[in-house]
């Protein structure tokens, strides 16, 4: 292994100003700097992080810890901060949780040991109490979802006006019953969405038995079956507005399967604007995320936060809106003369 002396050897100068180089030391010059990074990409030499995390040195290692990373709305986050802390100086390592808080803590202390710049978080709905004494301890920022617990420093999206302006958007279509499908209250996100919808009804109040379906949010098995359970009620409903993009996906498999027409038979409200829901059917009415401006916004300023030391020293929030898209998957509801709906899907439909 190429070692600091093999690099003083080289240019005949001590190994304590060669570690000063490579540390960007004030008192040594450009000229020496360059020299000696010149002479160590020649010679392969690679920085020993375990020995520097032993004398305390803090990694440019930055933690981004997601519930499942095989969600384009994670994955798409992951490029983002990856692209900003890159061109910063650090590099992002991911960790992925399926939210279970036990798997959370033990990301969190393989990240803690390994003496990270910072750790971006998407936290579970339950934290373990070892995992917020840990993240005290060290930067960190929660993204998309806040624990209270692990403290005020947030970036996200109005959730709750996200599906209040989806579901809206269907109340002005004259739809009354309306179907939703979404992430589990338990999760700030799924509870602020679950909120959404329901201020947005035109009657709140009134019963809509079997039209509320909240499991994972990162399960199209789960929207699928949601939505099997809504169309085989004795009285479907018209329309149907989802909160999650994973459990958007479910919902449109399903309805392809079932040979349901959109919107003729049944208005659809999606989450996420994904390249394929542009495509399906007559185009998805849809919630766009602001997924990229999200991650780059969070990037920079956790940047700039660890940089001056000051993550965890005062509360910060930033909320980003999200867009309703219109396209064809959402029509007026109508009835027949007779009073009897004209637009709904029925208890036989596929």
């Amino acid at each position: 292994m190429v070692t600091i002396k093999d690099i003083a050897a080289r240019l005949q100068v001590s190994p304590s100003t060669v570690g000063r180089a490579l540390a960007d030391d004030p008192r040594i010059s450009r000229a020496v700097k360059q020299k000696v990074a010149e002479v160590a990409d020649e010679i392969g030499y690679v920085a020993n992080r375990a020995a520097q995390i032993m004398r305390g040195v803090s990694s440019n290692l930055v933690g981004l810890v997601v519930p499942d990373i095989r969600n384009s709305f994670y994955s798409t986050i992951a490029h983002g901060l990856s692209k900003c802390l890159e061109e910063a100086g650090y590099q992002l390592t991911l960790s992925e949780t399926d939210d279970d808080r036990m798997t959370e803590l033990r990301h969190i202390r393989e990240l803690t040991s390994a003496n990270v710049a910072g750790v971006i978080i998407v936290p579970s709905a339950k934290p373990h109490p070892s995992s917020v004494r840990l993240l005290k301890a060290i930067p960190h920022i929660q993204l998309l979802r806040r624990i209270s617990a692990l403290g005020e420093q947030w970036f996200g999206m109005d959730d709750t006006a996200a599906m209040h302006q989806a579901t809206r958007h269907l109340v002005q279509l004259g739809h009354r019953r309306i179907g939703y499908i979404g992430g589990l209250a338990e999760l700030p996100t799924g509870a602020a969405r679950l909120h959404g919808y329901r201020s947005a009804l035109a009657n709140p109040s009134a019963k809509n038995d079997g039209l509320v379906e909240l499991g994972p949010p990162s399960s199209m098995e789960f929207g699928s079956e949601a939505l099997r359970r809504m169309l085989d009620l004795p009285k479907p409903p018209s329309a149907v507005v989802i909160g999650s993009v994973q459990i958007t996906q479910g919902v449109l498999e399903e309805l392809h399967v079932r040979g349901v027409q959109i919107p003729q038979q049944l208005s659809v409200v999606g989450f996420g604007d994904e390249l394929g829901f542009r495509w399906w059917g007559p185009g998805l009415t849809t919630i766009s995320l602001p997924v990229s401006e999200l991650a780059t916004a969070c990037g920079l300023w956790f940047v700039h936060q660890i940089k001056h030391k000051s993550v965890n020293a005062a509360p910060y929030s930033s909320i980003t809106p999200p867009t309703l898209i219109v396209r064809g998957s959402t029509c007026e509801f109508s009835r027949a003369p007779d009073g009897r709906a004209a637009r709904g899907v029925s208890a036989s439909a596929g």
